[in-house]
């Protein structure tokens, strides 16, 4: 990869000082979306006063709706101590006349996004109603600051008037003091989900098996965690046929890394497995040429679980966690795995291989296998597992298997979150699709219907009987392929960082 020092995410801090007392190049405020025009807010209301009452009839006469992802810019004319004023939407209220927190985030990265050239932002977010204040301060922290997201790694002669996004985010919110502590916990996970975004956003000619491994291991030691690294010759004594077998047909040979964080005091156990396929060309199953550029994007579970074990380390919490990632590059070649082929895993169990475009599945097996051995409390996987996600929930909701259990915690920490994850049946007459007349299972069903919940069915066959878990299939959320929206950039998204936190921290809370 380039030497480069990607740009670091803006400062954030938080401040109970008047409005009118606070300097900075630009102010923002939110604004809902009712049946008969604009609902103001507190912090839109205090920027009217200040303006002399001008701020609601500009937004009038400018057409402004209210509603989400739109973002209203407009002068001061020297009537504050900031000359742009910001004012995002925030969409129609819920049922109790408030906001969810992820709207007031999605505002707060729409806003960001939408101040490039601004270095200094106040922003009066903080003072919409309707959530409570914990999950409204960490809403507006990273909204703003993973909307100011940018990765300019490969872009040459960046000139130097170019327009940067915010460097600094003064939050006006009472009792200042205490914020800063929840400031620094957002700080944290933002910068957990800018790895994920990198990561994913690298090239797979810089980001191949041992690289991922590599910077992988790296980010965890700089937080004392422990990391092991197997190559091919490791993977195939610990019997990782799996792994072995995908990565066959790419000169840049297969790795699994282990990244494990001892928490003091800890009260779980938490095993984390991340598909990490650093470029997916289907291997002798090819896929079209179209939007294969997008495959750079399979590692994307890899680089999620990570982040998360690295960000609980950052954060210090009473866990114990491994992460397991398996890793390689699925093509084609005189040494690819074939059709037909039929691979042994880990746990010595065998499937026939009918689609090597069905992939991730077979290196998922041997790592499932590894971290069910560590004997865990809990198992959580994360993968962009299949194209049968996408048509089943589209690019934005993730779906959810697993034990009835998990899969309802990992539903409920992505609520809690903002990101948008469903409930998926593991129906019983599907996993008849994967029966296999030569070996344990076939690693694909020929019938294209509930491809994604027989993704589902086939990773269960290495989860041991009792042990709770979940598969979290983020191949849509993962990686946005369309314009950005609210905080989230066109590219890595970083999902489903936040969701594997909150996950962790409500089973410690037990």
């Amino acid at each position: 990869m380039p030497e480069y020092d990607r740009p670091v995410l803006p400062t954030i801090t938080a401040t109970d000082q008047p409005l009118e007392k606070l300097t900075a190049d630009a102010v923002v405020v939110a604004v809902g979306k009712g049946p008969d025009g604009l609902l103001p807010t507190p912090g839109a209301e205090a920027v009217d006063r200040l303006l002399g009452g001008r701020l609601f009839a500009a937004l009038a006469d400018l057409g402004a709706k209210g509603g989400e992802d739109e973002v209203t810019r407009l002068p001061s004319f020297g009537q504050g101590p900031f000359p742009v004023v910001a004012v995002a939407g925030l969409g129609a209220p819920d049922a109790s006349g408030g906001y969810a927190p992820e709207a007031v985030r999605r505002a707060a990265g729409a806003a960001s996004r939408s101040l490039r050239g601004r270095r200094t932002v106040v922003t009066l977010l903080a003072a919409v109603g309707g959530t409570p204040d914990a999950d409204r301060l960490h809403a507006v922290g990273e909204g703003s600051l993973l909307g100011a997201y940018e990765f300019t790694a490969y872009k040459s002669d960046l000139p130097a008037n170019r327009l940067t996004p915010p460097q600094e985010f003064v939050v006006v919110v009472p009792g200042a003091a205490a914020a800063e502590t929840a400031l620094r916990r957002v700080r944290a996970v933002a910068d957990a989900v800018a790895l994920v975004r990198d990561l994913v956003n690298t090239p797979p000619n810089d980001l191949f098996p041992a690289e991922l491994a590599a910077r992988g291991a790296a980010a965890g030691e700089k937080l004392g965690l422990s990391a092991e690294i197997l190559d091919e010759e490791a993977l195939a004594a610990g019997g990782y046929g799996g792994i072995l077998a995908v990565g066959g047909g790419s000169s840049r040979k297969p790795r699994l890394l282990r990244l494990t964080y001892a928490g003091s005091g800890a009260r779980k156990k938490v095993a984390l497995v991340g598909k990490g396929i650093t470029f997916d060309s289907g291997g002798i199953s090819i896929k079209p040429a179209a939007k294969m550029e997008d495959m750079k994007s399979d590692m994307a579970g890899a680089a999620a679980v990570i982040a998360t074990v690295c960000l609980v380390a950052q954060l210090g919490l009473p866990v114990e966690v491994t992460a397991t990632v398996p890793i390689a590059e699925n093509l084609p070649s005189g040494t690819s795995y074939r059709p037909a082929d039929v691979v042994t895993f880990r746990n010595g169990k065998k499937a026939e291989i009918t689609n090597t475009d069905a992939e991730g599945r077979v290196v998922l097996a041997d790592a499932i296998a590894r971290a069910a051995e560590d004997r865990p409390d809990v198992l959580l996987e994360t993968s962009t597992l299949t194209g049968a996600q996408l048509v089943a929930l589209g690019g934005r909701t993730a779906g959810v298997m697993g034990s009835d259990d998990m899969r309802a915690a990992v539903v409920a920490a992505s609520e809690r979150s903002g990101e948008s994850m469903w409930p998926m049946p593991l129906p019983p007459e599907l996993r008849r699709g994967l029966d296999s007349t030569v070996a344990d299972f076939v690693n694909a069903n020929a019938d294209r219907m509930g491809g994604m919940l027989v993704g589902g069915h086939f990773l269960a066959e290495f989860v041991p009987s009792g042990l709770p878990w979940a598969h979290i299939d983020i191949a849509g959320p993962s990686y946005n392929t369309g314009g950005p929206w609210g905080y989230t950039p066109k590219g890595g998204t970083g999902v489903p960082v936040r969701t594997l936190l909150a996950t962790i921290e409500a089973l410690i809370a037990d």
